[in-house]
């Protein structure tokens, strides 16, 4: 059997008399099928089938969750328990997660089935899902391009159409990047609303975990279930979660960021597209004026320093002794950490834990690390200004459509590609890519939409009415 694109059409096929395992059956299958685009690591067959039954069984006793039946994958650093797990890095190799991350212990009360694990780059440092230790993924709408980065695999699978949602995790723009280079949606909510509890860390002042779906009712579907404090994570928030109406958010105040239509080495076609958006909201009524993006050009210089800084800090515990891979040949306290990272860990999670150690060490924290925060604070503080003035914020999601293997191998120049989605990341505000514009490439292309800390409701709510209605 084909599978349902979207939840919401696979609702209707259950209520027409179509089971959860016949679902996760054809999901299994097809994934399968489509295992050249190297999507997945692993499929669960045996807990996803289980939980299929289980489903089922709810269904038909009437007492089932809000999202019975709905497929779903989750990238290689979300736990799953009596599930393996690696960050797609070999110095997790054959680790099985001893419980379950809050996101996923929530989907699975909601009752939808996990069927399996997605590729990323390692430790989800990459633009391109080239940094893998399991190679790079394919991207479903040109497999001679590449995903997008980190969260490739989560991408694919829903651009596959293989799953209906996927969970990624978001530090600089790897929901976001992904999504728009492969024409999903990708939505990065506000930094604590989702429990990171059970996320292998890369940068934890700036991850989040987000979903991929095809459209916003599934997006807000599931948003709406992983949301909210948890008792696991300091972090989270208390601020109550909006209900997400989707409902017409009425006149709006956008700011519109005047770099993505001028700034050198933007896509033509990608420019002409967002103008073409500003365009139709001012003919529909809305108030759109252009707003600069502050201290643009030291956004990711910022965003990396700290970034790396943190994961130096986070990935200390992989070393041999505590956690991961130890080294075989490895003689003595001091050759069994260096032989067990240097054998364990890809070309980019070093590089980055050694910028990040560098940024950290005596002489040079002040310089670099401290100046980082104070830039970091200077960002937020202005760009919530902007909020007090807009409603949301627009702009492009990249610079240019999804590029092919290898086409990128100057280190700086894979990290520019996040200059436009790390802006949300620093400042903690929730964003989403929206699947709008198709270039005569071939290739699908977003937009971005910022709003203010927490206002995720009027975000969805203005992503579905005003762009994909």
């Amino acid at each position: 059997m084909s599978i349902p694109k979207t939840f919401t059409e696979a609702r209707k096929a259950i209520a027409a008399g179509t089971t959860v395992r016949q679902l996760v059956e054809a999901a299994l299958a097809e994934a399968e099928r489509r295992k050249d685009l190297n999507a997945f690591l692993e499929l669960f067959p045996e807990s996803a089938l289980a939980k299929a039954d289980e489903v089922d069984a709810k269904l038909k006793a009437g007492k089932a969750g809000a999202l019975a039946g709905m497929l779903v994958s989750i990238k290689d650093n979300i736990c799953y328990k009596g599930h393996r797990v690696g960050a797609s890095s070999r110095i997790l190799e054959g680790f099985t997660s001893l419980y379950s991350a809050t996101v996923v212990d929530r989907l699975l009360a909601a009752d939808a089935v996990i069927i399996g694990r997605t590729n990323c780059d390692e430790f989800a440092m990459g633009s391109s899902n080239e940094n893998s230790a399991y190679g790079l993924v394919k991207n479903p709408v040109d497999t001679t391009k590449v995903p997008g980065g980190s969260s490739g695999g989560a991408a694919a699978s829903v651009a596959a159409g293989i799953v209906h949602v996927a969970l990624g995790s978001d530090t600089g723009g790897s929901i976001r990047q992904p999504a728009s280079f492969t024409g999903t949606v990708g939505f990065k909510p506000t930094y604590g609303r989702v429990s990171r509890y059970g996320l292998i860390a890369f940068a934890s002042s700036f991850d989040q975990i987000g979903p991929f779906a095809h459209d916003l009712d599934d997006t807000t579907a599931v948003y709406s279930v992983i949301a909210g404090s948890d008792a696991h994570d300091s972090t989270t928030s208390r601020t109550p979660n909006d209900p997400i109406a989707l409902s017409d958010p009425g006149k709006l105040r956008i700011g519109y960021f005047r770099e993505g239509l001028e700034r050198a080495g933007m896509d033509p076609e990608v420019v002409a597209h967002l103008q073409a958006q500003i365009d139709r909201l001012r003919n529909e009524g809305h108030t759109v004026e252009p707003v600069e993006v502050p201290l643009l050009d030291h956004q990711v210089p910022t965003y990396y320093i700290l970034a790396t800084a943190e994961a130096s800090s986070n990935l200390a515990r992989f070393d041999g002794i505590h956690f991961g891979h130890r080294s075989a040949s490895a003689k003595g306290v001091e050759e069994t950490y260096r032989l067990s990272r240097s054998e364990g860990f890809g070309p980019e999670v070093k590089r980055r834990i050694l910028l990040g150690t560098f940024v950290l060490s005596s002489g040079y924290y002040d310089a670099y690390y401290a100046k980082a925060q104070r830039v970091r604070r200077i960002l937020r503080d202005r760009t919530l200004e902007a909020f007090e003035r807009y409603d949301l914020l627009i702009g492009p999601t990249c610079p240019s459509t999804a590029f092919a293997p290898g086409e990128i191998t100057n280190p700086v120049a894979m990290y520019l590609q996040d200059i436009f989605t790390v802006q949300a990341n620093l400042v903690g505000a929730p964003a989403i890519s929206l699947p709008t514009g198709t270039h005569s490439n071939g290739l699908p292309f977003g937009v971005q939409l910022m709003a203010k800390p927490f206002d995720e409701a009027r975000l969805l709510a203005a992503a579905k009415t005003l762009f994909l209605a």
